[in-house]
C-alpha cells in the first residue's frame, strides 16, 4: 500500500511540474524596443524637416507602452497618435486600411462603412501594426503631427529599423 500511495505521489509531482513549466510565451514589445522606435521616428523627422510630432507605441492589448512628443508639436496630435496606434492594434491594419474600410479610396463608403461610427478608430494614415517575423501581433505604432504620409512613413521607419528585434 505504501508503493502504491509513493507512485501516487511521484506521478503527481512530474505531472505538476511538467504542466507547471509548460506556459507558451508569447512575443511582446518591450520598452527597449519602443525607444528605439521613437528615437529612428524622432532622427527622421528632424532630418526631413517636417512638423514635430508625437509618437505613440502600444502593445498588443493596446495599452500605451511609450509616448513622446516632441517640442512644438501640436496638442491636438497626442490624442491622435495615442488613437492612431489603439486604432492599428485593435483592428490589425494600418489606419490607412481603416480609413478605406469605412470611406473607400475615392472618399466614398467603403465596403465597411459602420467602421466610420466606431469613435476611437483614426481613419487616416500614421498607424501600423507591429508584427513579429513570423507574423504575430505585438503592438502598434501611431504618429502624428506632420502630414498624414509622413506620419506613415515616419512610423514604417521605425518598424523596419527594429525588425531584426522583432523575432
Amino acid at each position: 500500500m505504501r508503493l502504491i500511495k509513493l507512485f501516487i505521489l511521484i506521478s503527481s509531482i512530474v505531472f505538476i511540474h511538467k504542466n507547471a513549466f509548460s506556459l507558451e510565451l508569447k512575443p511582446v514589445i518591450d520598452l527597449s524596443i519602443a525607444k528605439k522606435m521613437a528615437d529612428v521616428c524622432e532622427a527622421m523627422r528632424e532630418s526631413k524637416k517636417w512638423n514635430p510630432i508625437n509618437i505613440a507605441i502600444v502593445d498588443d492589448g493596446a495599452d500605451l507602452v511609450l509616448f513622446r512628443r516632441q517640442d512644438g508639436a501640436f496638442l491636438g496630435s497626442i490624442d491622435i497618435a495615442i488613437r492612431k496606434a489603439t486604432s492599428s492594434a485593435m483592428i490589425p491594419r494600418s489606419t490607412r486600411k481603416v480609413g478605406e474600410l469605412a470611406y473607400g479610396e475615392d472618399g466614398a463608403l467603403g465596403p465597411r462603412p459602420g467602421v466610420a461610427t466606431i469613435d476611437f478608430l483614426v481613419p487616416f494614415a500614421g498607424g501600423l501594426p507591429i508584427r513579429t517575423e513570423s507574423g504575430h501581433l505585438i503592438g502598434a505604432i501611431g504618429v502624428s503631427g506632420a502630414s498624414s504620409d509622413q506620419d506613415e512613413e515616419c512610423a514604417q521607419a521605425a518598424i523596419d529599423a527594429v525588425k531584426h528585434l522583432l523575432k
